[in-house]
């Protein structure tokens, strides 16, 4: 049997069943990483023997009785940016290189607590700034479809785990795209929530009002399901809201006749747009038609602004939450000769510029340099002006339309390599996706079928605020329309 065919909805359910043992399961998934990840390199750490303890643990809990969720059992794999006290939390960087947290992500901790077994913690650009993880200091992560293409980044190493079939589940970290684009890459679903709706309590921080964990999977219905353990008010998240989470997997069935689809004119008619993409996206407006939803032109005029935007409020916020890092209390630090008689400044300098790589040092320092003395008001305080009506042209599109459609990148997966000597072409890989962080609002990437080089296409669905529910049905509707089937990666 080809579990890695199944999805995690039916592995728990034939787990708890007792078909099959939570630790079969994993052991079978960890053979898979352990082979494939060589040529990958999707994994920073895999953990066999936590895994099975884990898994040990969910069967004997499931043989008496006490199955804790529809989820039990089964494997997951962590980005390595949320803090794990069984494993390392590197950050995909030098800084961290051999950083043990003494806690758990509340993230975590809610999937240990429903019995899923977290296997590994997966490759990522360093500190989640990249669009292809090719930043991390633990090497590149290759695409399952096509090896000398990215698989997306930040959370590369995530989306390309589950795409190669190494795990049924994985769960990334999305600040400007950073879930949704690796898995319009890599050909798997993605979702980014509202922004308060899951905890970020031990998710180490790059830009704290933009940042959301968020789950991937083969599946919408697997998405759904995970969403519903992750979700919930956590005390220590200040930023954590109290909101009542719905039972997402119980709002899949809902009929898509009436429901109002805006086609957003700026993302659908951009120059930048590939072909192929705008044909995938005009594809999904014809199913969606069947199905008997309404398209609306919609426009947000304000949309242009969103990658300047983003590129001055994320590195400001990051050159803060950046700061922590000086080789005093925790971290890399650097053994310069005679460091006894060198100034403290000198040895925080020194730690910086080796422990943090080429991207993260560029952040850091266009943040500060916007945050300067004379600057400030020129940079980062109109860029708070401008989210302001970035969000305002969402929040005026959602009186008119129920959700929003179009493409998740300006192109399917590029070539390793190509951007890495231009940083502002990277950015623009952000486009169509750093419009709903900086407004807060929940978005997802669903497979959209493939190129004619056989790379993976998407669409982007975009809602209002804790619409979750609203992106998971019209996303069922099209995978249950066979518009886009669950593929693995033929590695």
């Amino acid at each position: 049997m080809k579990l890695e065919e199944l999805s995690a909805v039916e592995l728990g359910r034939r787990i708890a069943a007792r078909e099959l043992s939570s630790r079969e399961v994993t052991l079978y998934f960890l053979d898979r990483a352990n082979r494939l990840d060589g040529e990958l390199n999707a994994f920073i750490h895999i953990d066999s023997e936590e895994g099975l303890r884990l898994a040990e643990s969910a069967d004997n809990a499931i043989s008496h009785g006490d199955v804790a969720s529809p989820l039990a059992g089964v494997p997951v794999a962590i980005k390595d940016v949320l803090c794990t006290s069984s494993m390392p939390t590197t950050c995909g960087s030098k800084m961290l290189e051999h950083y043990q947290p003494p806690y758990t992500a509340t993230a975590v901790k809610n999937l240990t607590r429903a019995g899923l077994v977290p296997i590994g913690k997966t490759n990522m650009d360093e500190f989640a700034m990249g669009g292809s993880t090719e930043t991390s200091h633990f090497g590149l992560t290759r695409n399952p479809w096509a090896k000398d293409r990215t698989p997306g980044g930040s959370s590369g190493g995530a989306a390309a785990s589950l795409a190669a079939g190494m795990v049924p589940l994985s769960i990334g970290s999305d600040t400007g795209g950073s879930v949704r684009q690796p898995a319009a890459f890599c050909g798997v679903c993605g979702i980014k929530p509202t922004y308060g709706r899951i905890s970020r309590h031990g998710l180490v921080a790059f830009a704290s009002s933009l940042d959301q964990v968020g789950p991937l999977a083969h599946y919408v219905e697997d998405v759904a399901a995970i969403l519903q353990l992750l979700s919930g008010h956590d005390n220590r998240d200040s930023t954590s809201l109290k909101q009542p989470v719905p039972r997402f997997t119980a709002e899949l069935n809902k009929s898509l006749k009436g429901i109002r689809v805006g086609v957003i004119h700026e993302h659908l008619e951009h120059e930048a747009l590939d072909s192929e993409v705008r044909a995938a996206v005009l594809d999904g407006q014809r199913v969606l038609e069947d199905l008997g939803a309404t398209l609306v032109d919609v426009t947000l005029p304000h949309t242009k602004y969103s990658v300047p935007t983003y590129y001055l409020v994320a590195p400001s916020e990051a050159s803060g939450n950046l700061s922590r890092y000086d080789g005093v209390h925790f971290g890399f630090r650097s053994r310069v000769s005679a460091a006894l008689e060198s100034p403290l400044d000198a040895m925080i300098a020194r730690s910086r510029s080796l422990g943090f790589g080429a991207e993260v040092r560029r952040r850091v320092m266009l943040g500060t340099f916007a945050l300067s003395a004379g600057y400030y008001d020129a940079y980062y305080k109109k860029a708070l002006q401008v989210r302001r009506l970035i969000a305002n042209d969402y929040r005026a599109a959602f009186e008119r339309v129920d959700v929003l459609l179009g493409p998740v990148t300006p192109r399917p997966a590029f070539q390793l390599g190509e951007n890495t000597d231009d940083p502002v072409r990277m950015y623009l890989e952000d486009l169509f996706t750093v419009g709903a962080n900086l407004a807060g609002i929940p978005a997802m990437s669903i497979p959209a079928g493939f190129t004619a080089g056989g790379l993976p296409l998407a669409l982007h669905l975009e809602g209002p605020a804790f619409g979750e529910s609203r992106l998971l049905n019209v996303a069922y509707q099209l995978q249950q329309a066979k518009f886009f089937n669950a593929k693995l990666a033929p590695v």
